[in-house]
Formats: structure tokens, sequence, C-alpha cells
């Protein structure tokens, strides 16, 4: 490994929301969001991270936000450009920083489901759907839907999101509202899924966050990264079972290895699963950017 993880930003005299990866100051109508290589799993925070794993996902966010049509949040990856105290790590905050416009968060996750896989598999074996929408019978896991299908839920700052119908999000946040984002959620899917398709990945599924700025939707938060999608290698895709994945998927089957009771504090991750996850993760930004990761 290149350095030890980045689990905490300490920015002295300013307030910061933690979330579970990212670290957010509010300057007014900017904020800094701040990627720290904290890793969750099964809605618990590991006791130690994964190195460059907030690089990572800001590399690939800044991507995507430059490639796709659509106005988003970002306005800079320089943290200097705010007035940060003079004891600000900035060599720390490199790479993993972004300067973004302050939206009025819309409550929603807009999730796009591409192919059956996941929590959608469980819920269609029993009953031939996948929150509440009616599929065709006889689909394999891991089998490309017939067509997107748009499963909104509501954000948690901790925990599970829920999955909500589509009527309940036009209860929530408005008619209009949902339908726009509805239509925009699936544009920006089919935009990312071709360009990730040319690469050699298929994006399974993925979920957006939008804000409102001056009634603008604006597309907020990090987008389309191995922490909000699935990515699975176009080259070993078959249907039929579960697939190879670019994400936590070596965290998740080492704990499921232990006899960690998922109730209590999580074990510390070995070093062996903490380099295979960032190999990972690395892997996805290089065949995404086209790039060498540069913070190696």
């Amino acid at each position: 490994m290149s350095q030890n993880a980045f689990t905490e930003s300490h920015l002295p005299g300013l307030p910061v929301k933690r979330g579970k990866v990212r670290d957010v100051y509010d300057f007014g109508d900017r904020l800094l969001f701040i990627a720290t290589d904290r890793i969750s799993a099964f809605d618990w925070i590991m006791p130690n991270g994964i190195p460059d794993k907030g690089r990572v996902l800001t590399g690939i966010s800044k991507m995507w936000f430059e490639r796709l049509n659509v106005s988003n949040h970002l306005i800079s990856m320089a943290p200097s450009e705010l007035p940060l105290p003079p004891e600000a790590p900035l060599a720390d905050l490199m790479g993993r920083s972004m300067v973004v416009r302050k939206t009025e968060v819309v409550p929603i996750e807009c999730v796009v489901r591409g192919y059956l896989s996941g929590s959608g598999w469980k819920e269609y074996k029993q009953s031939q759907t996948v929150c509440g929408i009616s599929l065709p019978a006889g689909l394999e896991e891991s089998a490309k839907l017939p067509e997107p299908i748009f499963t909104p839920a509501t954000k948690a700052e901790s925990g599970h999101d829920e999955n909500i119908p589509f009527e309940e999000m036009c209860r929530q946040v408005g008619n209009d509202l949902s339908e726009k984002l509805r239509a925009l959620s699936f544009e920006i899917y089919q935009q990312a899924a071709d360009f990730a398709h040319s690469k050699g990945i298929i994006l399974a599924d993925t979920k957006f966050e939008f804000g409102l700025l001056n009634e603008e939707i604006i597309l907020i938060d990090e987008v389309l990264t191995p922490d909000s999608s699935r990515f699975w290698p176009l080259e070993t895709y078959r249907p039929g079972g579960p697939q190879f994945s670019f994400d936590k998927q070596f965290v998740r089957d080492w704990l499921e290895s232990t006899d960690w009771d998922k109730n209590s504090p999580p074990p510390t991750l070995p070093n062996e699963i903490v380099d295979q996850t960032r190999a990972k993760y690395i892997e996805a930004y290089e065949l995404l950017t086209g790039e060498a990761f540069e913070w190696k």
C-alpha cells in the first residue's frame, strides 16, 4: 500500500457533517466535499479504511461530471480556493476534495436498475417484481432487464435506504419534479452505460442524487462510482448467478466468512483484504478514465 488510510478530516474551527464516506464542510453558497478512505459494509463503517479509496471515488466522479451532458454541482478540485484554516492539511486533501455548489437537496435516491441483481433478485424470486414493478417470468440472476427500471428510495444518513413506490416519491416531492428526475435518471444511466460498455464494463445499476438551485435540477454528490453502482467486467459476464464486480466484494466476502454477527462493531480488515479491495477500486478507475492512477 502506498500510504495509510485517510479516515477523518480535521479542519479546526469549521463544523463538519460526516457521512459514511464523506466529510462535508459548509462555506455558505459552496460546500467542501472530502471523500475519506472509510469503507462500510452491512451498514457498519469498518475500523480501518482502504488507502486511496477517496481519491478513486473523487477521480471517477470528476470524470463523469465532465463527460455527462447534465448540470452538476462541481466547481473545482482545489480546496485551497476556500478560506481554510492555516493548519489545514492540504496535501492530504488533494485528489479527494471537491468544491461544489450548495443546493437544496432532493431527499430521494434516484436508483436505476438495468440488470437483475442484489435485493432486486431476492424480491424477484419471491414475487416476480422488483420494488413492486412487475417483470417477465423466467429471468435469471444477473439477467439484463428488458428495459431499465426506476426504483426510488428514501435517503438514510445511516443504515439502509428504504425503497418506495414512484407514487410515494410523487407524494413526497411532487409529480412534476418526480417525472423530471425519473426521465433524467434514465437519460444519465443510458449515457453512462454506453460509455462504460465501450470500456469493457457493464453498469448493472446505480443511484443518483439531485439538488435544486434557482429551480434548476443539479446532479450532486458522487456519481457512478463503485460505491454507488454495480460495475461488472464485460468479459466475464454470465447471467445465471452472481457476477465479479469492481467494488467492496472482497470486504463483504471476508466478513461473511467470519463469526461477526453484524449487530456489534465489526472486526478490523486484514491487510490482504485491504490490498485486494484497493486494487479493485483502482482497476475500475483506470478502466473508466483510461488513465493510470496517479497516487500510487
